[in-house]
Order: structure tokens, then sequence, then C-alpha cells
């Protein structure tokens, strides 16, 4: 099977390779962040990345374009604070698994799916179906799996790996919320 796998981070990354290993699956990771904010914690993120798909022997495929622009420009259409945040979530999840669904519909990738699904902090259902949708969308079907039981043992390892360890999900408004709570 040749699935292309959103990945968001170093340690959410090598958290779900052990658990594709013992289904036999080998993905190509694919990086696309825009919603990471500011530029020096893109940056951690994604040389973090780099070093894990070296260590693993992994492709790594990349769009590397710092968003802040393209990411706060698309707000502008959704809710972006309250309590649930659901908005501006919902809006970051299909703006990358978008662009992973188009990536592998490109490259003739069997399916998609994406890293997040590790975090007990994220939306699960949200993604899902918002990796749903996009699969009727591209023609490429969504490799749904729940990885979040294997979070812990994940970041176990990064931090084994001496892996950057972030403390927010990415975007600006949860910088915000982890220094304000």
């Amino acid at each position: 099977m040749k699935l292309l796998l959103h990945a968001c981070c170093g340690p959410c990354s090598a958290g779900c390779l052990g658990g594709l290993a013992e289904e036999g699956i080998e993905p190509v990771l694919f990086w696309y962040n825009p919603n990471i904010h500011p530029w020096t914690e893109y940056r951690s993120r994604r040389d973090c990345l780099e070093v894990l798909a070296r260590e693993e022997g992994l492709e790594l495929l990349k769009i590397d374009e710092y968003g802040l622009r393209l990411f706060l420009g698309g707000l502008n259409t959704v809710e972006t604070g309250g309590d649930s945040g659901a908005g501006r979530c919902n809006y970051c999840y299909r703006l990358r698994l978008e662009k992973t669904a188009e990536a592998a519909r490109q490259g003739n990738f069997d399916c998609f799916s994406t890293t997040l699904l590790i975090s007990p902090y994220q939306r699960h259902e949200d993604i899902k179906k918002t990796g749903e949708d996009l699969a009727v969308r591209y023609g490429v079907p969504f490799f749904y799996r729940d990885f979040r039981p294997l979070f812990r043992a994940g970041q176990e390892n990064a931090r084994g790996r001496g892996f950057y360890m972030q403390k927010y999900c990415g975007c600006i408004f949860s910088e915000e919320e982890r220094y304000t709570r």
C-alpha cells in the first residue's frame, strides 16, 4: 500500500510509524503546515521531522512554505475565538488535509492520512470527517486509524531520541491559550 502521511511534527510521526509498521506499511511523509507559528516554531518542527525521516529511512515530501499570511487570511471566514475553537481547528484540518489529498492524487498514492490522528488533544472526529470528505472530492481513500493509544509511547520515543517537543498545537491562537490558561 502506498500511503501519503501528512506529518505535523516528529514526535507525532514517530508514534504513528510504530502502528503502521505493525501493519507492514512504510508511508511517505508529507510536510505541509502553514498553520504553525511563529517562524522559529515552524522551523523547529520541520527540522525535527527531517531528522526523523532520515533516521527511519523514509521519503519526505515537503511543501515548505511558512504560511502566516495564508493561514490568517483564511481565518476571515471562521470563528476563531471562544472556548471551543472548532471553526479555526476545522479550517486548519481542511487546509492541511486538502493539500495532502491533492498531493496523494498527483503522486498516484493508494490513500492518505495524517499524524494528527495520534493526538488526544485534537478533534479526532472532525479530522476523520474532513479526511473522508476530501477522499470523495479527490478520489483517493482516506486511511483512517485511531492512533491515540500510541500517543504516550510515541512521546517517550521522541524524548528518548532528543526530538524537539512542542508545547502547543501550532497556531498562534493555541500558543496564546497555552500561556493564558
